[in-house]
């Protein structure tokens, strides 16, 4: 009997064994995958900080094609984020963007569940660290935009979305009750886009041109200090084949909101994952926000590449423009790609900001799926 499992013992852990080196020689393969078959990456999320205690979840990828037969229609993408943590902070995020057959039409969904801390620094370009106020925010966004293929390269479209925020100070007396006050709102926008796209690929372009404008506007829907007026985005992306291994990529963007009485959750912030890397989101806040920056990609395998990014950007209230006081944002990071077909990454990226007098540079880690931009 003893000898029956020991027997079965090591045929399972031979068969285990051998399961998982032939999974690792698929994920390092060279090989491209021809069939245009559908791909799934899943990203483990665990982390840990005194205010939201142990964060745990699951971050996903998955990619299709709703066209396999035809080689110019692109990668349909859906993407999930899913944590929970041991103070009862919750994220739930989900993401589409949608190809339809000859690419005829572009659909963009987002639907967004959030209980989170995060800390308020006031609005403007030159916020102070000592003035850092911690608060906790649930957030409700709902977001969904349809464009249709009407000229070569031109998609026009529209949109519709609805945001709720919520508030609550953990830190009386500080910064946010002092300038805001505001337990949050609501707000319901409507609004049209102009899209220009010559990109050869919606995951990972080597060559093309990328250019959006979207206008949404808000009425006064709800009663109340609700928010109501108007935003403008502006995005604007080129990308150049330097050789068969170098792509030298860059972006732009101009987002701006007016309103007689914008709240400060309504604010365009500077910094995230995609642009200005390196600084906390919110830390800077206003009626404005300008940002570029470069990227130079090396892919020197089909799995594998680095890159090397540096930009610069900043808010500014309305008639306060001045070049001055650019931020400057730069790093570098490493690229996994788990369809290389596709053009599909896990990316991990370090950045660094501006060191401002008697506080610590300004930095951030990044570890999320697909590319920058």
């Amino acid at each position: 009997m003893k000898r029956t499992l020991l027997c079965g013992l090591l045929l399972s852990i031979t068969f285990s064994a051998s399961a998982q080196m032939k999974l690792i020689r698929k994920m390092l393969s060279e090989k491209v995958d021809s069939t245009r078959r559908a791909s799934f990456m899943p990203l483990p999320l665990l982390r840990y900080s005194q205010e939201v205690g142990l964060e745990f979840g699951l971050a996903g990828l998955y990619s299709t094609y709703l066209d396999k037969k035809d080689s110019t229609n692109r990668s349909s993408n859906f993407s999930t984020v899913l944590s929970y943590s041991t103070e009862k902070q919750y994220n739930v995020t989900l993401k589409g963007d949608v190809w339809t057959k000859a690419n005829a039409w572009h659909l963009i969904g987002e639907m967004r569940f959030r209980s989170t801390p995060f800390d308020f620094y006031g609005t403007g370009n030159q916020t102070l660290e000592a003035s850092k106020d911690r608060l906790v925010q649930d957030q409700v966004k709902i977001m969904f935009d349809i464009e249709k293929n009407i000229l070569p390269f031109a998609y026009t479209g529209a949109s519709l979305g609805y945001e709720h925020y919520s508030f609550k100070d953990k830190e009386a007396g500080g910064i946010y009750e002092l300038q805001q006050g505001r337990p949050g709102g609501s707000a319901i926008f409507v609004g049209l886009s102009q899209t220009y796209d010559t990109r050869n690929s919606n995951n990972y372009p080597t060559h093309g041109f990328f250019g959006r404008v979207s206008y949404q506007y808000a009425p006064k829907f709800f009663s109340g200090e609700e928010f109501s007026g108007s935003q403008i985005k502006l995005v604007l992306r080129n990308f150049w084949s330097l050789s068969p291994k170098f792509v030298l990529g860059v972006n732009g963007i101009y987002h701006t909101v007016q309103s007689s009485n914008t709240p400060f959750y309504m604010l365009p912030q500077l910094g995230n994952d995609e642009m200005m890397r390196g600084y906390y989101s919110g830390r800077y806040r206003d009626e404005n926000l300008l940002a570029a920056q470069t990227e130079l990609r090396y892919r020197f395998s089909n799995r594998f590449g680095l890159v090397a990014f540096g930009g610069g950007g900043r808010v500014f209230a309305n008639g306060d423009f001045s070049f001055k006081q650019f931020k400057p944002s730069v790093g570098a990071g490493i690229r996994y790609f788990y369809d290389p077909a596709k053009g599909l990454s896990v990316r991990a990226d370090y950045a660094v900001g501006e060191k401002r007098p008697n506080e610590a540079r300004q930095s951030g880690f990044y570890l999320s799926l697909a590319e920058a931009f």
